[in-house]
């Protein structure tokens, strides 16, 4: 998948292709119907299927204290496009200069002299440019006198409602991860390098992987039974934390540490994919480290239990299908 990051790396062999707009936080099924009916109409086309997506996403730029958590971060949101078949993807930077562009600029500049646009597909609730002056029926007036159709795709919808990125936050909030992975189409997963912590859950006999989450907020919080992939061949069980330690004095930030079961190399600056299996409790402060211990062993039986049984029905699905 070629990656151009920003306008000014755009270059005259860019132009042409069949193009979708938007966020695309957490790539879940509805983005990935997108994704399909983009790749068939360029393969129809032979043109190349390209995404135009954001960062920061509009929302954080505008108002950053009330945007909603991530589901993916950047480098996340990526490799989920690049895993659907898309060829390209055009990352703006949502800065002053983008976010004051008026809509019919930016069809001009980006859509039609930057890229060439043969054919744009868009959500049902697509605005954009200044002052949320875009719509789709600007983008089709606009279209037929610069020469590019204009596609509105309806939302995604399974027998619970509709697929949204919101649906999903909503559901991982309360510790719903069956209808998150429904939406998805996948676990929910966190990706993030092993980092040095302050390596407090050796001293009660509990060590911990500290994965960075490179995002201000999570969308979940709790002790979750989890599996790790990138550590060996394949998944490694475990229990994990996400919050902000409340029994360790607390902490501003989110942390993510997990403890794997069986599990004891060294694996400071690898890369790796926590994928969120199932909740056990909520984070809670205790009065003492003896108190935390006794929990852990509590939440790390309950979390071996709950991974059997998970493999067990996957196991069993997989038969069934």
């Amino acid at each position: 998948m070629l990656l151009i990051r920003g306008q000014h790396n755009l270059r005259p062999g860019h132009r042409g292709c069949v193009a979708t707009i938007g966020n695309f936080d957490g790539v879940h099924l509805g983005h990935q119907a997108v994704f399909e009916a983009l790749k068939t109409r360029a393969s129809t086309l032979g043109l190349p299927s390209l995404v135009i997506t954001f960062e920061p996403q509009p929302l954080e730029y505008f108002r950053p204290e009330v945007a909603p958590s991530r589901l993916t971060r950047a480098r996340e949101k990526l490799h989920f496009i690049r895993a659907a078949g898309i060829q390209r993807v055009l990352l703006l930077r949502f800065d002053q200069d983008l976010a004051f562009m008026p809509a019919k600029d930016f069809i001009r500049e980006i859509l039609v002299d930057a890229l060439g646009v043969n054919h744009l597909y868009v959500g049902d609730d697509f605005r954009f440019g200044r002052d949320r002056g875009g719509d789709y029926a600007l983008l089709e007036s606009e279209g037929r006198r610069l020469g590019f159709t204009v596609e509105s795709l309806s939302t995604v919808s399974d027998a619970c409602g509709r697929i949204s990125s919101t649906r999903i936050r909503q559901a991982l909030l309360a510790g719903d991860l069956e209808t998150a992975r429904c939406c998805l189409g996948r676990d929910f997963s966190i990706s993030g390098r092993v980092e040095h912590g302050h390596k407090r859950g050796r001293t009660i006999g509990f060590p911990t992987m500290n994965v960075g989450l490179a995002r201000s907020s999570s969308p979940l919080r709790g002790v979750f039974a989890v599996q790790v992939d990138g550590l060996e061949t394949g998944a490694v069980n475990g229990v994990a934390n996400v919050g902000n330690r409340p029994t360790l004095q607390g902490d501003d930030r989110f942390l993510l540490e997990v403890h794997l079961f069986d599990f004891d190399r060294d694996v400071y600056g690898k890369a790796v994919t926590v994928r969120f299996i199932q909740r056990i409790r909520d984070e809670k402060k205790f009065e003492s480290f003896d108190q935390l211990r006794v929990q852990i062993l509590r939440d790390a039986e309950a979390a071996r239990v709950l991974l059997a049984q998970a493999s067990g029905e996957r196991q069993y699905n997989q038969v069934l299908t």
